[in-house]
């Protein structure tokens, strides 16, 4: 039945599309803007590198069987780790299947969006360079944390190639280079094999110690045999894992890398059985942080030097919203304090829908932030009368104590978030 609310849903990618889906579903009339050319986000592959997408040989780091809808599961022969395409594929069957594309406005970029008094919202767009705007009752921001990038700074100028993991694409630009990529991430552990591969060498500075995780554990995806502990307490999950992945790869420090000085889940761990290997044939080798920058000169901060032809930055993105005012929202540096992931409490009719890095895959626990939101904009579920107080207390209280900087501050267990997430959306039902 037709409520004659109308949604306007910011971004078609993994997010979007599973809120235009979950509004859909309870009547709402919903419009997603889309900047892009079509479904998926992130997952679209572009050469222009002016377009945030994966690159070349991208393949998920969470496995199939913790990556999909419920709503719409992955093809049975998928693979365990599905490549960027697959995904994409993925996707835009899902908006297929659902019948979503009619509406979606694709090569739409949303320009600002304001608040009203009565709780609706004036959302400005522009397409073509026409600028036009309209009122919606409700917002649901989908646009993704993965896409403005955060670059460092280090002492010094590098006269080299200089560039940011959101615009690599491929590895043979870099055939026959000296190269050097900064962070310890899975971006910046995919991109160090990728590059070693053709170019002359490559190396790889870590500021700090991270968590390696391999992509499989005694013949099952890695995140397959952490979800069979999901009855186990936080705590001891997070030692089994410490345990295991020291029987499993040993210390860092045998391969020449930083060993972690935080526990599991304090960081997103890095996926990746690769860099081990490459590590230990010599293909990538491991430097500490940067101290300085002299030409194409590296100073290290252990008192070593290399020269290289290109630094690829493999350091994160920023979390930011540029159609909203910073007086309305401005999550860019310190806690981002919503309920549930989702939900402000200073805002009416507004939702940001995957707004979380879990310890797994994001679009999942975001099908069920969009069903609980959708039932919450149609009266079917409520949030607590103390909103601001749990808010303050998911902020105070967060999955893991994550390291004090502005990039770990939307951290959540995969398993405890969606159970929390399900747990509301029964009270929905049941209230229903």
């Amino acid at each position: 039945m037709k409520t004659g609310k109308r949604v306007c849903v910011i971004g078609a990618g993994p997010s979007g599309i599973t809120a235009a889906k979950n509004f859909t579903d309870l009547g709402f009339d919903v419009t997603v803007f889309e900047a892009g050319e079509q479904v998926g986000g992130n997952w679209r592959f572009h050469d222009n590198t002016e377009h945030a997408s994966v690159f070349e040989t991208t393949h998920i780091i969470s496995s199939k069987i913790s990556s999909q809808y419920e709503d719409y599961p992955l093809p049975a022969e998928a693979p365990d780790y599905p490549h960027h395409s697959q995904l994409l594929d993925y996707f835009q069957g899902y908006a297929r299947h659902f019948q979503l594309m009619p509406l979606i406005q694709f090569n739409t970029m949303v320009k600002k969006c304001d608040p009203l008094p009565d709780g609706r919202w004036n959302v400005s767009v522009e397409t073509g360079g026409r600028t036009r705007t309209s009122t919606f009752d409700a917002l649901a921001i989908c646009n993704g944390h993965h896409w403005k990038p955060r670059w460092p700074e280090y002492p010094g100028t590098f006269s080299g190639e200089v560039s940011h993991s959101h615009s690599f694409k491929r590895a043979e630009p870099y055939r026959d280079k000296r190269v050097l990529v900064v962070g310890g991430g899975n971006s910046a552990c995919d991109i160090a094999v990728e590059t070693s591969r053709v170019s002359k060498y490559t190396e790889i500075s870590w500021r700090r110690g991270y968590w390696l995780v391999p992509k499989f554990v005694l013949g099952n995806p890695s995140d397959a045999f952490y979800y069979k502990f999901s009855f186990f307490p936080r705590w001891a999950k997070i030692i089994i894992s410490e345990i295991l992945l020291r029987v499993l790869l040993g210390k860092n420090s045998r391969i020449g890398l930083q060993n972690p000085d935080h526990w599991f889940g304090s960081t997103h761990p890095t996926v990746n059985s690769e860099l081990y290997y490459f590590i230990r044939h010599g293909r990538v080798r491991p430097r500490v942080d940067i101290d300085r920058f002299d030409g194409n000169t590296v100073r290290f901060k252990d008192g070593t030097t290399q020269e290289f032809d290109a630094v690829i930055y493999a350091t994160g993105y920023w979390i930011d919203h540029p159609f909203l005012d910073k007086s309305v929202v401005d999550f860019s540096r310190g806690p981002v304090p919503l309920y549930l992931r989702f939900l402000p409490g200073n805002l009416k009719n507004c939702y940001f829908i995957g707004l979380f890095q879990p310890l797994g895959c994001i679009w999942p626990g975001a099908e069920l932030q969009s069903k609980i939101a959708a039932r919450h904009l149609a009266g079917l579920w409520s949030a607590p009368a103390d909103l601001e107080a749990r808010i303050r207390q998911e902020v105070e209280h967060p999955d893991y104590n994550q390291l004090a900087t502005p990039r770990h501050t939307i951290t959540v267990d995969d398993i405890f978030f969606r159970k929390r997430l399900r747990k509301e959306l029964r009270r929905a039902r049941k209230a229903a």
